[in-house]
C-alpha cells in the first residue's frame, strides 16, 4: 500500500487559501482547518484564557470574544507566546489524530501558522497561495473592515512569511489567486483549476 500523502496549504493574509481548500474539497480530498481547530481549542481551553488574559475577553454570549482576544495579543510576543502555548499543543493533537484517521490517498492541512503545526514535518508538498499585495489589501478590507492602519501592520508582519518554507525537503508549489474584479474571475477560475490538478498530478495524486 502506498504510502498516504500529506500536503500543506498556507498564504500570506488574504491570499485566498481557503478558496483553494474549497477545491480540493471539490476534488474530493479531505482537508483540515487547522485555525478552525484553534477556535475550538479556545473554547476547550476557555478557563485557562480567563485566568491569563482576563474576564474582558468575554463576549455578551458567555462565550471568548476572538477580535478581543487578538487585540490584547496582536504586537505583543509575550502575550502571544503566552496565547500558543494553551492553544497549539491541543489543536496539534488533533491535527495528528486527524491525519491518521484519514483513508484517502491524500490529506490537506490548511493553517495560516503551517510552519508551526506539529504536522510540518510529515509534508511531503506545500502550496503557498498567493496574491498581489493591493489584491489582498482590498479582500483584507472587504471582509474584516478594519482600518487601513490596522490591516498594513498585519500585512507588515507578514513580510517574512516564505521564508520559513524554503528550508524544508517537502515539495514547494506557489500558486496565484489573483481574481478580485468580475471581468477577470472566470479567467484565473480556470488558470487556478489549472495550476492544482497540475500539482496533484505532479504529486502522484490523480482526480478524474
Amino acid at each position: 500500500m502506498n504510502k498516504k500523502k500529506v500536503i500543506g496549504l498556507t498564504g500570506n493574509y488574504c491570499a485566498g487559501k481557503n478558496h483553494v481548500a474549497s477545491i480540493l474539497e471539490q476534488l474530493h480530498i479531505p482537508v483540515l482547518d487547522v485555525d478552525k481547530l484553534g477556535h475550538h481549542a479556545i473554547e476547550t481551553e476557555k478557563e485557562r484564557l480567563l485566568e491569563r488574559f482576563g474576564d474582558d475577553i468575554l463576549g455578551q454570549d458567555g462565550f471568548i470574544d476572538r477580535k478581543r482576544l487578538g487585540n490584547k495579543v496582536f504586537g505583543r510576543q509575550k502575550e502571544l507566546e503566552a496565547l500558543e502555548e494553551i492553544i497549539h499543543p491541543v489543536a496539534n493533537q488533533e491535527t495528528i489524530a486527524w491525519i491518521d484517521s484519514q483513508k484517502e490517498e491524500a490529506c490537506v492541512i490548511n493553517a495560516a501558522l503551517l510552519h508551526r503545526s506539529s504536522a510540518f514535518d510529515m509534508l511531503d508538498a506545500v502550496i503557498i497561495v498567493e496574491a498581489p499585495f493591493f489584491v489582498r489589501l482590498l479582500r483584507a478590507k472587504k471582509r474584516d473592515r478594519l482600518p487601513w492602519t490596522a490591516l498594513l501592520r498585519r500585512f507588515k508582519s507578514q513580510r517574512k512569511f516564505n521564508a520559513q518554507f524554503f528550508k524544508e525537503i517537502a515539495d514547494i508549489y506557489r500558486v496565484e489567486n489573483s481574481a478580485f474584479f468580475s471581468f477577470n474571475r472566470e479567467f484565473a477560475k480556470k488558470k487556478l483549476n489549472k495550476r492544482i490538478n497540475e500539482i496533484l498530478s505532479i504529486e502522484g495524486i490523480i482526480r478524474v
